[in-house]
């Protein structure tokens, strides 16, 4: 279950509701579809380590920045652009994989690819929706549809940091929200003392007037 801060608060605003992102759920997909590819074609246990390890660090990013967005958005602008970075990296090891092995990197307008990319769409999808091309007894099929998948998830992660960064412009950060508020009050209370003070001097003049 995803944590989502209470409602109730005007200061802090909603935050942690991660598992509703499409970002999450891509990144939750390859973290689960690395560490099967790793464990059934990579030898080498140091980069088997690397690979699992930025599509890991990939998800955790997109997890730690929706649970602080609420009192940081320039810490969940950081962590989703270190979130980018990981799955870029990630990116880099398929395309190094195919290489070294003479296996062709698929274009993106092949129909296989289309194929693939329109598994997006459909609703509750998840690993098992990809399981077909992920289980594939070639190496070829199950790394391209990785950066089919890697590629998705990057469009949505720099959509992701395109909208924080316009939110952030528009409505500022934490800092900027607790001065506005503590102005606000401010005034209020100077609001509230004038008042009083208004309400006591007709008071006193009505009295004066009275006792004469």
């Amino acid at each position: 279950m995803s944590y989502t801060s209470n409602k109730s608060y005007t200061l802090i605003p909603p935050h942690g509701g991660y598992k509703k992102l499409e970002s999450y759920k891509t990144a939750l997909i390859i973290c689960e579809a690395t560490d099967y590819f790793c464990k059934r074609w990579i030898k080498d246990l140091k980069l088997s380590s690397q690979m699992n390890g930025a599509a890991r660090s990939g998800k955790q990013c997109i997890v730690e920045g929706s649970l602080n967005s609420g009192t940081s958005k320039k810490l969940e602008i950081k962590l989703i652009g270190n979130a980018r970075g990981s799955f870029g990296e990630l990116l880099e090891d398929y395309e190094d994989f195919l290489r070294f092995r003479k296996l062709k990197l698929w274009e993106k307008g092949e129909p296989r690819v289309t194929a693939i990319r329109r598994i997006a769409y459909l609703s509750n999808r998840s690993h098992e929706s990809y399981k077909t091309h992920l289980d594939s007894d070639d190496p070829e099929v199950s790394a391209n549809t990785l950066i089919c998948l890697i590629n998705q998830e990057n469009f949505l992660l720099d959509r992701q940091l395109k909208s924080l960064e316009s939110q952030f412009l528009k409505e500022g950060g934490i800092t900027e929200k607790m001065y506005q508020a503590r102005q606000s009050n401010r005034l209020d209370l100077r609001g509230g003392w004038e008042r009083k003070n208004l309400r006591d001097r007709k008071e006193f003049l009505k009295n004066e007037k009275a006792s004469r």
